[in-house]
């Protein structure tokens, strides 16, 4: 239908992956911040509580509130960090597939994503953050509910549910910060709050920013892994002879991960507005309009990825699963981390892995979440 599709809501749908590439690159293009939602009419979606709160975090600010913002957390998951994370989360991978061994053993077959898929990112970046192991449940489930308010196109029942996840959200990480300024330690959290009272005169500024720093990078983390961690076993599983093949080869779990990454990723569209009159594809999109990223169909294009429906370790190709520009990725390689670990495990535990069923997913179009995986061995 073309790089730059009208929506039925209005804006485009950007299907080509370097109609894609330009938008997610190009300095022109913003994200739906604050002063452009002051500038639509349909105030009951953006004025909306999730809304608004989602708005004040990393993934919602322009420069150079978003420069500043990105400056202070600097490489979050350089080469260093990622090296002293690793030894726990291999442990953490046995450990989930000790119980995924033993599920199997008793009912014949488990639930990889609930067991495992989703247990891995919450485990990870809960260790990271110092959070309690004991929150670690509440947390996912507010998670899972609050992203509705991030749907291209959520309902009113929708919207009230994610307001109410939003506000448990707020409750829990404003403790979070609290705790963390009354008791400083060495860990992330009491690091940010250092960082910013050296910036921001106001502590009462300060301990916002963090509040929103330290809840996006949590919820940011959480089903986007999940997904790619069951996703990519599922794309191997169905795939006929890839995960033998790749046992015999494991040095190649990393173009495993990046194939899966490109056919199937976590996020399927993202959104960005026109900051000026600009030419799109041959298409003049005029300033404040939104058009939606279609990360999917960007990865599928056959100009880019020949062959695109089909799953080729070997490929070599290229996606943008991660986004691109100021708004790429934070947590990246913390993700090819977990990922490259947990398939390294599963590949060497499970040699007759095989998939039940096909998984099961949410009703969603933006976080492509996987809620059930059923496999046996």
């Amino acid at each position: 239908m073309g790089d730059l599709v009208p929506a039925p809501w209005g804006g485009y749908l950007v299907t080509g992956y370097d109609a894609c590439n330009q938008v997610l690159r190009g300095r022109t293009w913003l994200v739906p911040d604050f002063a452009w939602q002051e500038r639509q009419t349909d105030s009951e979606r953006w004025h909306a509580v999730a809304t608004q709160e989602m708005s004040g975090t990393l993934s919602r600010l322009n420069a150079p509130d978003h420069t500043r913002q990105r400056h202070s957390l600097g490489n979050l998951f350089d080469r260093q960090t990622i090296q002293a994370m690793a030894p726990h989360i291999e442990a953490d991978v046995a450990g989930l597939l000790d119980r995924l061994a033993e599920r199997i053993r008793v009912d014949g077959e488990a639930d990889l994503a609930a067991v495992v898929s989703e247990r891995l990112p919450i485990n990870t970046v809960g260790r990271w953050l110092d959070i309690a192991p004991e929150d670690y449940a509440h947390i996912l489930e507010m998670t899972h509910n609050q992203v509705h308010a991030q749907e291209l196109l959520p309902t009113k029942s929708q919207l009230a549910i994610s307001e109410a996840a939003t506000l448990q959200l707020r409750r829990y990480f404003n403790g979070l910060v609290r705790e963390r300024r009354d008791n400083p330690g060495d860990d992330v959290i009491s690091g940010w709050i250092r960082t910013w009272d050296a910036l921001e005169s106001d502590r009462e500024a300060t301990d916002r920013i963090i509040y929103q720093l330290t809840m996006f990078v949590t919820i940011a983390s959480l089903e986007t892994t999940a997904t790619l961690l069951s996703s990519l076993v599922w794309s191997l599983l169905r795939s006929p002879g890839s995960w033998d093949w790749l046992r015999a080869r494991p040095e190649h779990i990393d173009d495993a991960i990046e194939e899966a990454l490109r056919y199937d990723p976590p996020i399927r569209l993202n959104s960005r507005v026109a900051g000026a009159d600009t030419v799109l594809s041959g298409v003049l999109v005029p300033k404040d309009t939104m058009v939606h990223v279609m990360y999917g169909a960007a990865n599928h294009d056959p100009r880019r990825n020949p062959d695109p429906h089909t799953f080729d370790i070997l490929r070599k190709g290229s996606h943008i699963a991660f986004g691109g520009g100021a708004h790429y990725c934070l947590g990246a390689g913390l993700a090819r981390l977990e990922a490259r670990t947990l398939l390294g495990q599963l590949l060497e535990r499970f040699p007759t892995l095989r998939a039940v069923s096909p998984p099961e997913y949410a009703p969603r179009m933006v976080f492509h979440r996987v809620t059930s995986l059923r496999v046996a061995a």
